[in-house]
């Protein structure tokens, strides 16, 4: 896709991934609607980005609102060429720390939210339109401790596979890209709580995620489901398809987690 004088919709876009993304679009000529809830973050956001970026404050765990926004950005760009499905939530530790409320929200943001807002704007997208997921590894098998943010990355993964076929017929194109750990701020202050698992796989930045979203954006010839890092995502699909060495790795997987882990939260705290 050529970029120049597109508009992008971003949402999750004031920080850390969707904000890399948002300044890739940027940089090949797109105008970029920026969706995310705080207000003061996304507007320092969009002054760093420029002319191009709009913020457009929204709550995505607010459904009602979040259909009537593709026709919304019609209605003042005229034209809705990409959507990246980016805002994600995840309260760490086991389901049972948490209260029913925390977890409908989890499934609201991370899975709801993505289908209607992707149902919606396929009403107004042009044919050659493209929508990409920030999903997550997690999604291609379970991590015991955050069963809810598995379950939901499973879904947003699987029902965008279902729906490429449908959303194909009005000329549109949708693709997965499932990072492994990612070294921005969504580890939040809740990083003691994340399991040893997930720091078991190497981590990537910001930047490596928003060059494979723009290569699915670019490229139709780009895998519908593509993994970062790479090696990782072949692990997690050989622990899915063999459920019994996934169970046999598990414990050394832990156990090298656990030390990573260890190493970055001496970081945070300066005790290096």
């Amino acid at each position: 896709m050529e970029l120049h004088d597109k508009v992008a919709l971003i949402t999750g876009a004031s920080a850390g991934i969707g904000l890399a993304i948002a300044r890739r679009l940027i940089g090949a000529g797109a105008h970029v609607v920026l969706v995310a809830r705080d207000r003061e973050r996304l507007g320092r956001a969009a002054a760093e980005l420029g002319e191009r970026a709009h913020p457009w404050p929204l709550d995505v765990g607010d459904l009602a609102a979040l259909a009537q926004l593709p026709a919304q950005i019609l209605a003042r760009h005229r034209r809705l060429d990409v959507l990246v499905n980016n805002a994600g939530l995840h309260y760490r530790g086991e389901m049972l720390r948490h209260d029913p409320q925390r977890l409908e929200e989890m499934v609201r943001v991370n899975l709801s939210a993505p289908i209607v807002l992707t149902r919606a704007a396929a009403e107004h997208m042009s044919a050659g339109g493209v929508i990409v997921n920030i999903a997550s590894l997690a999604g291609k098998l379970g991590v015991p401790g955050a069963a809810v943010y598995s379950g939901t990355k499973a879904g947003l993964r699987f029902w965008a596979l279902a729906a490429a076929e449908e959303l194909a017929r009005r000329g549109l194109r949708i693709a997965n890209v499932n990072p492994g750990p990612v070294d921005t701020g969504f580890f939040g202050d809740e990083l003691e709580h994340a399991t040893d698992l997930t720091f078991s796989q190497p981590m990537v930045d910001a930047d490596q995620v928003a060059e494979l979203a723009l290569r699915c954006i670019h490229n139709p010839a780009t895998a519908l489901d593509r993994d970062i890092p790479y090696p990782s995502g072949k692990l997690a699909t050989l622990g899915y398809l063999s459920p019994r060495l996934a169970k046999l790795l598990r414990p050394a997987l832990e156990r090298r987690g656990a030390k990573n882990k260890q190493k970055l939260l001496a970081r945070r705290t300066g005790r290096v």
